[in-house]
């Protein structure tokens, strides 16, 4: 089973370093690399990182290069050599994950069974048309999940995500699903809410004003005052609103 994930010093490092715990041998380091495209100067960068968390930690390295296509993912398996054609100094075998190998995970019970394989499902399939359903599954079980083991896999879907529109479809799960959880994830998304929810107010109350006082609010003007994300300006259009002839008047010297 993994633990949280390691820090590491490890120069331009691996996105995710975790502590796997073994039955039988010694505990292993998985470094886990996000790789969005082919890149011939990363398998250098892989063999670094192995030698350096092997003399560090004292502890065997693995690889797992995360991609959420297929072409990108069979070029990250091929076995990589480095030293001389004649006398092969290394090879570099990283264990790949993609969309190609990795299942598509909807049922709870399978994500209780295998968290670790459920999580890798759900970063690999971000592009997947039931990525909605998947991610749905993951927080209906993590619901359920001691944070010590949830709050990881919360914060590795949040970084597996990357730009797909996914993410934020992920970001509003865990804010509504995993509301209680305490991570570095659900906090930001907390502290978004409750601005976005101060601005919304506030945009509100400068209308309320105008509207009060009978002044007319163009529709460009009701746009901009909605569309503002920043409190303190709208504060100071409240201010305005209660004195202004005009709407427009409200963003004087704005």
């Amino acid at each position: 089973m993994w633990s949280s994930p390691y820090p590491t010093a490890v120069p331009n490092s691996v996105d995710t370093l975790l502590r796997l715990e073994t039955e039988d041998d010694e505990p292993l380091l998985l470094a886990v690399e996000a790789q969005g495209k082919k890149d011939p100067d990363k398998p250098a960068s892989w063999a670094y990182y192995a030698s350096y968390l092997l003399t560090k930690y004292r502890l065997q390295p693995m690889l797992l290069v995360v991609c959420q296509d297929r072409a990108t993912a069979e070029w990250a398996a091929r076995p990589i050599h480095f030293g001389p054609r004649q006398w092969p100094l290394l090879t570099l075998r990283p264990l790949v994950a993609g969309p190609h190998n990795m299942p598509v995970i909807t049922d709870p019970a399978v994500v209780r069974k295998d968290p670790a394989l459920a999580t890798l499902s759900a970063i690999t399939h971000a592009a997947d048309p039931d990525i909605g359903a998947i991610l749905k599954t993951m927080t209906t079980v993590l619901r359920d999940t001691p944070p010590a083991l949830a709050n990881p896999i919360i914060e590795l879907i949040a970084q597996g995500m990357g730009k797909h529109p996914a993410a934020e479809l992920w970001r509003k799960l865990v804010a509504v699903d995993l509301s209680f959880y305490k991570s570095p994830l659900s906090e930001e998304i907390r502290d978004e809410g409750r601005v976005e929810g101060e601005t919304r107010r506030a945009a509100e109350d400068v209308l309320a004003v105008l509207a009060e006082r009978g002044i007319d609010v163009s529709e460009e003007a009701c746009e901009r005052i909605n569309g503002c994300g920043d409190p303190e300006m709208l504060r100071r259009w409240l201010r305005r609103a209660v004195t202004a002839p005009t709407a427009e008047d409200v963003f004087m010297d704005e």
